[in-house]
């Protein structure tokens, strides 16, 4: 597996810690020189994986380990947004998981997801 580490900020703040994992044999060798921010990793994945099937996400409210409080620039006692998603292609293969921390204060989530994949109607 692959990793990339990617921290959003927002102003000078940072505002969310993503770590993604890929299948080395999907993860272009210069991913990580080319991507500085999780926007222009989600597009360069995009252009090198199977089409996604499915996508799991968890959500927990936690507090942060000590690596993520000193990462976000909070306190250990602050909770944080933890998000683990897990996504596989039409044979159920892992494609990619991705696991974000967002500081509970500022944390606002928003999930969509639309695929069609061939041989899968699409969902409303």
């Amino acid at each position: 597996m692959s990793e990339l580490l990617c921290v959003g900020y927002e102003g000078d703040s940072p505002h969310s810690l993503i770590r993604v994992y890929v299948p080395r044999d999907l993860a272009p060798i210069n991913l990580q020189a080319e991507v500085p921010c999780w926007g222009s990793v989600e597009t360069a994945l995009a252009e090198v994986r199977p089409a996604l099937a499915d996508t799991q996400e968890t959500v927990a409210a936690r507090l942060p380990t000590r690596s993520e409080a000193a990462t976000l620039r909070i306190s250990t006692t602050l909770a944080v947004l933890a998000i683990t998603r897990v996504s596989t292609d039409i044979t159920g293969r892992v494609a990619e998981a991705a696991h974000l921390v967002l500081p509970g204060d500022r944390a606002n989530a928003l999930f969509t997801t639309h695929r069609t994949t061939p041989g899968r109607p699409a969902q409303r």
